[in-house]
């Protein structure tokens, strides 16, 4: 059985099905509701009907379903105008754009025909008075869509030459396409100034700022704005995600992705839209997909990853390259359609401009999860550290002398790559005789590139540093050994082995048959393995493995003393070194300061050797240590050397981290600005560290929390959704989970997706529901009512609320009580139809007194009593006003005389408690009396309602003329006069009249 029984019926249906999704579902419910519609026998209902669905049509995917409704609206008011309403006519022309732009879209219908469509736009919009400014623009987009410049130029003009009426687009959409002829005609800076206004919220409608962020991507990137593209991505997919109409946005977002080297964000953002591929009722917007289709799919070709699987049309698998090719081609194939019917090549022009282009970012960090980016072949080897490819053979033999040269000059500066290096020359000497040495120093450095698997290797180098003549060396080669077993848990073993080995090289040193910097090799790997020990005890670590490492750190301090300057880094690598491990002992026995400034010299002496990429380590637990001591100061510049002394040389999981760590400290001094660039970097790193579900989780959850503080919420909600998929209780905690979702909640009611708000807040709620402190369950509670109730959920609304002041009552937070019952007052006054709703809201509002009163005679404390007070008079405002909406227009005099009686009341009784209080409560005193003197004005008395406007004045009277409040308040006493006085002339006319006719009677 239909639900649509008569107009009243049929209206609240299209309504309803207004508020659906885009897309077929609703389409074909407005198809349902005509025939509904026709079965009425009322001419204006088929013709809301058909207007119903006509729009429904432009905004799905379906949009060449237009025509036709349209053909029949036409037909019907050239046939019976008189069956259209005011604001159906007013329909009809409007929608005559749409057929325009519509024809346009369509290359099946000639350009003959769009053309004397537009004459007849023009001639029916001159017969009922229209401007022809909307006629203008609907000839400029004819004109630049076939690649008329002039005549689009002279359109254009006469556009905005010609007066704004109530045909004229919205000033926002009118920017957006003012704005695109500015980017297309290569004006980018002249288009985001039009663009503006609406991307700063100064205007909007049903679709922008949607179209104009996604508009501005491409012309702020080609200008070097990079954080502001970023942001309109993050805001403008949000709007177009769930808008099936907006394919051609859609696309600008995909194009964006290709363009930043975000390309495994392009790959999801098109998996989630496989319907695009396909839908046919928007020719133009599927030639825009396709060709960005062509053009991501083409970069991923570039990298070297053609055979990667990619989602693409359904009913069959695609790689890359295979759907690159498809997207080309059915680009290509729509673009002919359109030239074809237009007669010239602009649209296939615009289309092969637009596969072609090449990235303007080589990799721009949105903040959002997605995959590392694509990587075909890996990175090749600087030349100064290794071979060049296809270098083995021949010429890396010949090579081969500059190789070990390059190798051992990096290794004796210990330059990040020389391992690399030195694997340059092995490759390079397969099968050359080399000396003893050469053979030494590759299997040492080869050992030190294979962790615990080249314990064996180590052998080996020291017995070819045997051989070559260097017996020093191969005690420190064996040491080495030692401690990669130390690191692989053989800690005891590895002490009993370098004990012996440091036994032989101090006895070697002492009759001169070895260096100094073999021995502190020895000595060096003798302390990392006693500090592995000292790391590897349970709980507390015993005196004496405290003292054997102290020990030993300090021998090796004794052995370089003096001698770190003496060109040689490997001795002050040593020095440095041996005081971060005494650095590390002092932090262990609670000596922070004295383990601070180990760190710091530590970190000096690396970076005074030219070690800079050393020093990063310590700087960082230096951070952690002036963290501790409360040294926000010191924390920030050790963080900031880190990643300045890591430079290049930092490995993505470090990088991030430290990124993370500044952003921490940054916020903590409320610089959410930085703070959130150096959460955005921290996110990026982790993503490319392959670490997104644990560090980058987090580095995403900072990054909307500082994003939120700047008031940026669309950009921070993207960011906090995108860091719920990986953050978990088990790995991050649920006090992460549910800041994460208060967050959100925060962002959405401020986007005013309430319904989306009240469900994040009731999901954090729930966890800590559980937890032992229940203040957070109870705020979030309260918060969760406050969505629900802007969302018209009503009762939930007052679950929620009663629920938040029983938590309330239990914490003995008394303002949060009283704040929820009077919510819930409010609440009840909303519900319609519900008999004694006054009376309900009425019995809440007065426990909310009660309840400050309850609190206020048991209260010792002065400042406590003070909020308290405050408290009491904003409860006796509220209950004032509450009554006074009470008062329905259509009850008896009587009865609305005694509410605004009663609202009076209590607006005074919060006038006398704001008194009380004195000047700190002066504006909210002021406010009340305000309210006062327009309900005497209600009760019919001027004289006491001018008093009260007067009272206003007295008490801002020689006060600061900057503050706002005031200056508001002022005008408002103004105005209270002005209307009472004349209230009282009226009246007084009125007596005299009266008395008048009285004396003639």
């Amino acid at each position: 059985m239909s639900d649509v029984t008569d107009f009243d019926s049929l209206r609240r249906a299209m309504a309803e099905n207004a508020e659906e999704p885009e897309g077929p579902a609703r389409n074909a419910r407005a198809e349902q509701l005509l025939a509904e519609a026709e079965k009425l026998g009322i001419p204006l209902a088929v013709i809301e009907a058909l207007g119903h669905q006509l729009k429904v049509y432009n905004y799905s995917s379906e949009k060449d379903k237009m025509f036709v409704p349209f053909a029949r609206l036409l037909r019907m008011w050239d046939e019976r105008p008189e069956d259209f309403d005011e604001y159906e006519t007013h329909s009809l022309h409007w929608v005559f754009k749409w057929m325009s732009s519509g024809m346009l879209d369509q290359p099946h219908v000639p350009l003959a025909s769009i053309e004397k469509w537009l004459g007849e736009m023009e001639h029916r919009y001159r017969l009922a008075g229209h401007s022809e400014r909307a006629v203008r623009s609907a000839e400029f987009s004819v004109a630049a869509h076939v690649g008329d410049v002039a005549r689009a130029a002279r359109a254009y003009g006469a556009w905005l030459a010609a007066d704004r009426d109530s045909m004229a687009d919205c000033h926002a959409c009118e920017l957006h396409g003012q704005g695109w002829w500015q980017a297309e005609q290569g004006r980018d800076t002249e288009a985001l100034e039009l663009w503006a206004p609406v991307l700063e919220g100064e205007y909007a409608c049903a679709h922008e700022p949607h179209t104009v962020l996604a508009s501005s991507l491409a012309p702020l990137l080609r200008l070097g704005h990079v954080d502001e593209a970023r942001a309109n991505h993050l805001r403008g997919f949000r709007l177009v995600r769930a808008m099936e109409s907006m394919r051609g946005a859609y696309a600008d977002h995909v194009e964006f992705c290709v363009l930043t080297g975000n390309e495994a964000r392009g790959l999801e953002l098109l998996a989630e839209r496989p319907a695009y591929f396909t839908d046919t009722g928007h020719p133009r917007s599927k030639l825009e997909f396709m060709a960005v289709v062509a053009l991501l799919m083409d970069r991923l070709s570039g990298l070297g990853l053609s055979e990667e699987r990619v989602p693409g049309p359904a009913g069959r698998d695609w790689t890359a390259g295979e759907l690159a090719a498809h997207a080309r081609a059915q680009a290509l194939a729509l673009a002919a359609g359109f030239d074809g019917r237009n007669g010239t090549d602009h649209v296939s022009e615009r289309a092969r401009a637009r596969m072609e282009q090449r990235p303007l970012v080589e990799r721009l960090p949105l903040g959002v999860r997605t995959a590392a980016r694509p990587q075909a072949v890996a990175m090749p080897v600087s030349a100064a550290a290794a071979a060049p490819d296809g270098s083995e053979g021949a010429d890396a033999q010949a090579d081969l002398p500059a190789l070990l040269a390059a190798a051992r000059r990096l290794s004796d500066t210990l330059q990040p790559n020389a391992i690399e290096a030195w694997a340059a020359v092995s490759r390079a000497a397969e099968g050359v005789e080399l000396h003893a040495l050469d053979r030494a120093e590759i299997a040492d450095h080869r050992a030190m590139d294979l962790g615990p698997e080249g314990i064996p290797l180590f052998e080996e180098a020291a017995e070819l540093y045997a051989a070559a003549g260097d017996p020093g060396e191969a005690l420190a080669a064996r040491a080495r050994g030692a401690y990669v077993s130390a690191l692989a848990g053989e800690v005891a073993q590895a002490l009993t082995a370098v004990a012996g080995l440091y036994d032989r090289v101090l006895a070697l040193y002492a009759e001169d048959g070895t260096g100094v910097r073999q021995t502190a090799a020895v000595l060096m790997s003798r302390a990392r393995i006693l500090m592995r020990r000292v790391h590897g005890a349970q709980d507390a670590v015993p005196e004496a493995v405290l003292a054997d490492a102290e020990t030993a750190a300090r021998e090796v301090l004794a052995l370089v003393d003096g001698r770190a300057g003496d060109d040689d880094v490997r001795l002050a690598s040593r020095a440095a070194e041996a005081q971060a491990m005494l650095a590390e002992l002092a932090a262990l026995t609670g000596d922070v300061e004295g383990a601070a400034e180990l760190f710091a010299r530590a970190s000096a002496e690396f970076i005074g050797a030219g070690l800079p990429w050393f020093a990063v380590e310590y700087e960082a637990r230096l951070a952690g240590l002036a963290h501790h001591l409360g040294d926000t100061t010191e924390a920030e510049r050790a963080l900031r050397a880190a990643l300045e002394h890591g430079g290049p040389h930092l490995e993505a999981p470090g990088r991030a981290q430290l990124h993370l760590q500044l952003a921490e400290v940054l916020g903590g001094r409320g610089l959410s600005e930085e703070a959130a660039e150096h959460a955005l970097e921290a996110a990026h790193w982790a993503d490319e560290a392959g670490e997104s579900r644990t560090l980058g989780a987090w580095a995403r959850q900072q990054l909307g929390g500082f994003l939120l503080r700047q008031g940026r919420f669309a950009e921070a909600a993207e960011v906090l959704e995108s860091a719920l998929h990986d953050l978990s209780a088990e790995t991050h905690g649920d006090g992460a989970v549910v800041q994460t979702q208060w967050w959100l909640g925060d962002c959405l009611s401020e986007l005013g997706e309430h319904r989306e708000a009240a469900e994040r807040r009731l999901q954090a709620a729930e966890i800590a529901r559980h937890w032992p402190e229940q203040h957070d369950h109870a705020t979030l509670a309260h918060l969760a009512a406050e969505s629900l109730g802007h969302a018209g959920l009503h009762a939930e609304a007052d679950q929620a609320y009663a629920r938040a002041g029983a938590l309330w009552r239990t914490l003995g937070n008394v303002h949060g009580l009283v704040r929820s019952l009077r919510a819930r007052a409010w609440l009840a006054l909303r519900v319609e139809d519900v008999e004694g709703r006054a009376d309900t809201a009425s019995e809440l509002m007065a426990s909310a007194v009660r309840e400050c009163r309850a609190a206020l005679e048991a209260v010792d404390d002065d400042a406590a009593r003070e909020r308290l007070v405050a408290e009491l008079g904003h409860t006796h405002r509220q209950f004032g006003d509450l009554l006074a909406r009470s008062a329905t227009e259509d009850a008896e005099d009587e009865s609305i005389r005694t509410a605004l009686e009663e609202a009076l009341s209590q607006v005074t009784r919060a006038i006398a408690v704001f008194v009380s209080l004195g000047e700190d409560a002066l504006h909210d005193r002021t406010g009340a009396e305000l309210a006062a003197g327009w309900l005497e004005a209600d009760l019919s008395r001027p004289s006491e309602a001018a008093a009260r406007a007067r009272a206003v004045l007295v008490a801002y009277d020689g006060h600061d003329e900057d503050d706002e409040a005031a200056q508001e308040r002022r005008a408002e006493a103004g105005q209270m006069l002005q209307v009472v006085l004349e209230q009282a002339d009226a009246e007084q006319a009125d007596a005299e009249q009266a008395d008048a006719e009285q004396d003639t009677a």
